[in-house]
């Protein structure tokens, strides 16, 4: 099975027969097969039948619209999953405080863990202070998670750790890269800029096998549930953030294989101007942010991070920031990224629960599979997939 992505703005996706072909101005540049496709994601102007949609439906392909830059837009959902079985039997789980904070905990310890190892990969290189005072904070981070009492204390235990983390994930960049934390909100600098993309893409993997092995993705452990909220895959994403989506990026940017000329900056009037590194060289971390009218309905858990323990519901979001516009990739620049994320994923490890070789889009399946036998009780308790 494959993922298709649409990146060519002005394209026609329409049905012919039992396949559907991508087109522009009357020429046919890409066929979609839907017995071998299982995800397709659609950036910006494209426009799709009502027969190829009906297709979509039918054939029960995960389809997400994006903006042309990588924003979430929504997700096309054909039928919902039958196993009520598995769904009563998750919410009743999870009903119970002991065993939601026992697998969270087990979530936010892997999730650090991975932290961890990114960093210590970092430090081998670059043996900087500042790292190694990150490797050490996290490192009792990792500790205190177990005689976390409360979910918020444990939120805080993790929040801090991805703080901490960001601040010596920087350090791992060879070159100029202009990137100081993380910004959730828009990305300000490339580094951020690919990261929300990637993370993005990530989340709409891992929501795809969430909802294939029968779960509710909208009912999880560690993320707070709220309205349009997708707590479960939020949860398993972390820990799939550093395996997938940090280091690659580092790698992107390390190998040069992405620079400043690859990027833009879009302005409040909706100009687009080529990135200037000039402009980045103050301190980014000190940023004012207003309220974005236009996404109050827009559900808090696509925004960009996804999520952020001081957000309570859509009408505390904070977004465009007064001194600093968004920093996007060009077209070219973007297709280049979503590849090096589909190799990512079709790169092959070994997966000790199978004992065998499998791919981290197949371990995307396997880690909610995983969670699944761990709610019903078939195994003794979830285990996050640990970088090596």
């Amino acid at each position: 099975m494959s993922t298709i992505y649409v990146t060519t703005q002005g394209s026609l996706i329409k049905k012919e027969g039992e396949h559907l072909l991508v087109k522009k101005e009357g020429d046919t540049y890409h066929t979609i097969f839907p017995m071998k496709t299982d995800q397709i994601f659609l950036f910006g102007a494209i426009d799709i039948t009502t027969p190829a949609l009906q297709m979509l439906l039918r054939t029960g392909i995960d389809t997400v619209f994006l903006t042309k830059d990588g924003r979430f837009v929504g997700r096309l959902e054909g039928r919902y999953s039958k196993n009520i079985v598995l769904r009563r039997l998750q919410f009743k789980q999870l009903e119970e405080p002991d065993f939601r904070l026992k697998i969270a905990k087990t979530i936010v310890k892997g999730k650090l863990k991975n932290c961890l190892r990114v960093l210590q990969r970092i430090n081998r290189t670059q043996q900087s202070k500042k790292i190694k005072k990150a490797i050490t904070q996290i490192t009792e981070l990792i500790g205190k998670t177990e005689t976390a009492s409360t979910l918020e204390t444990l939120r805080g235990y993790e929040g801090r750790g991805a703080a901490v983390y960001f601040g010596g994930y920087a350090k791992g960049f060879l070159h100029t890269h202009y990137f100081k934390k993380r910004i959730r909100r828009p990305p300000t600098d490339p580094v951020n800029s690919v990261l929300s993309l990637c993370y993005t893409l990530l989340m709409n993997r891992v929501c795809a096998a969430v909802e294939m092995v029968g779960l509710d993705p909208y009912f999880g452990a560690l993320h707070a549930v709220d309205y349009g909220r997708m707590s479960l895959a939020l949860d398993l994403m972390e820990e799939f953030r550093t395996i997938i989506v940090d280091t690659l990026t580092l790698a992107l940017f390390n190998r040069r294989e992405l620079q400043s000329k690859d990027f833009v900056i879009r302005k409040p009037d909706m100009q687009i101007s080529p990135f200037d590194p000039e402009e980045l060289k103050g301190d980014i971390g000190n940023i004012t942010f207003e309220p974005d009218d236009e996404l109050e309905d827009l559900p808090d858990q696509y925004l960009e991070d996804y999520y952020d323990e001081n957000i309570v519901g859509v009408q505390n979001l904070y977004v465009e920031p007064m001194e600093k516009y968004p920093v996007l990739l060009k077209e070219d620049a973007l297709k280049r990224v979503i590849k090096a994320f589909e190799t990512k994923l079709l790169t092959r490890f070994y997966y000790d629960p199978l004992d065998r070789q499998i791919t981290y889009a197949e371990s995307l399946i396997e880690q909610a599979r995983m969670y699944s036998k761990c709610i019903k009780g078939e195994i003794e308790w979830y285990k996050p997939l640990q970088l090596k």
